[in-house]
């Protein structure tokens, strides 16, 4: 796996030729394994014998991974993520209440609300820029960051602090002893975060999750706490920004799709989800360790082995979504769904939050400004750094003709 990311895509279908199921060397040597293809992925997600608990690392448990491995964070973090069975149960019901689809929907004129505004404040950056504006910069990001701050009760005064973070965190080519301090620094700032909500309680998600008890009398530890906090903030703005972002590069490089949802041909949910299968925004997501050695679509996989969840990849499988997987088409009626939102009892939590965003984020943006496109050539984009997250580092549009 190359640290510095890159368009995933060839590199999948060349794979994918070889086997749904490959060896692959994570960063440092790290012997490693991806689930690459729809069918298999689709098994591995939902495979009672696979785990997500740090401790079924192999590796790790036998401390050959350093403090500085670009990937600890994802193994190591504790909360939902790292998991399993009755202690996930337990984490993932704690926060569900504010993900419901009636919950999020409560939360559309708000997330309209910040739309308009990001909009005049797109406008603004273009007029200032000579008509060019970073829509990933002054749209695509503060959306779904503002929003899952909002939720939690986080000073605005944080954001971009986080943003800046978060992208060290979920970055695969951060240096060792950055991504220690990136780690140590972000975990320091939720602590301070809750320790606020905890003095000042609101009526926010953090201070909810501060005083929530199950059934049980359970409530969440500390670290678990920050774990959570950690989790939703990162999956909650930086997933949603590749999608938005991906969304509008795509539709701008397909204008007979455009067209389409434009005319009322097809919706702006269709859009969503073409998107989500044909360019997830997460490419390879880390881990899942099998508890005992595994054989998927033929191939075995050993006990312990850290495995990368190929979401991109099998968005465009070819025995899932036909031969023209690798094109965008948002009529699309393959009856495989994608799988870029998970599967089985980790299936993304924000989902109704997401894709609430995305198509309110996408019908506002091509109405204000049908004729948005590109400033530059595609193929001119600057990739995502890293292979978990797909997607590209600026997105320089003409928002008016």
């Amino acid at each position: 796996m190359d640290p510095a990311g890159g368009c995933p895509h060839a590199d999948n279908a060349r794979l994918l030729a070889g086997g749904a199921v490959t060896p692959v060397v994570l960063p440092g040597e790290v012997e490693g394994m991806a689930v690459l293809g729809h069918g298999a992925l689709r098994e591995f997600l939902s495979h009672p014998d696979v785990a997500k608990g740090a401790r079924h690392f192999t590796a790790l448990a036998e401390g050959r991974i350093p403090d500085g491995w670009p990937l600890r964070t994802f193994a190591t973090v504790p909360g939902m993520t790292t998991a399993d069975g009755a202690d996930h149960r337990r984490l993932r019901t704690l926060v569900s209440s504010a993900f419901t689809a009636r919950r999020v929907e409560e939360l559309r004129p708000r997330v309209e609300a910040v739309t308009a505004g990001l909009l005049d404040g797109l406008a603004g950056a273009a007029a200032a820029g000579d008509g060019v504006a970073d829509l990933r910069r002054h749209y695509a990001l503060p959306l779904p960051l503002g929003v899952i701050c909002e939720l939690l009760g986080v000073d605005p005064a944080h954001q971009d602090r986080l943003h800046h973070l978060s992208g060290l965190v979920v970055a695969t080519d951060t240096e060792p002893a950055r991504a220690v301090a990136a780690n140590r620094e972000l975990v320091e700032l939720l602590a301070s975060i809750v320790t606020a909500r905890a003095a000042a309680p609101g009526d926010d998600l953090t201070s909810a999750l501060i005083a929530a008890h199950g059934e049980d009398g359970d409530r969440l530890t500390g670290p678990e706490l920050i774990g959570t906090l950690l989790l939703m903030i990162v999956a909650g703005h930086e997933t949603t920004l590749n999608l938005i972002t991906n969304a509008v590069r795509a539709l701008c490089a397909h204008r007979d799709q455009l067209a389409l949802v434009v005319e009322g041909r097809a919706a702006w949910a269709d859009v969503v989800e073409e998107t989500l299968r044909w360019d997830s925004p997460v490419s390879y997501f880390p881990f899942r360790y099998p508890t005992r050695d595994l054989t998927v679509d033929g191939t075995l996989i050993p006990r312990g082995t850290p495995v990368l969840a190929g979401y991109s990849a099998a968005g465009r499988d070819t025995e899932a979504h036909g031969p023209d997987a690798d094109r965008f088409d948002i009529t699309r009626t393959a009856t495989a769904k994608h799988l870029s939102l998970g599967h089985g009892p980790h299936y993304c939590l924000g989902a109704p939050l997401a894709r609430l965003e995305a198509t309110t984020a996408l019908e506002a943006l091509f109405t204000r400004f049908p004729d948005l496109d590109l400033a530059v050539p595609e193929e001119d984009l600057v990739r995502h750094a890293g292979f978990v997250g797909n997607s590209v580092r600026e997105l320089p549009v003409r928002p008016a003709c």
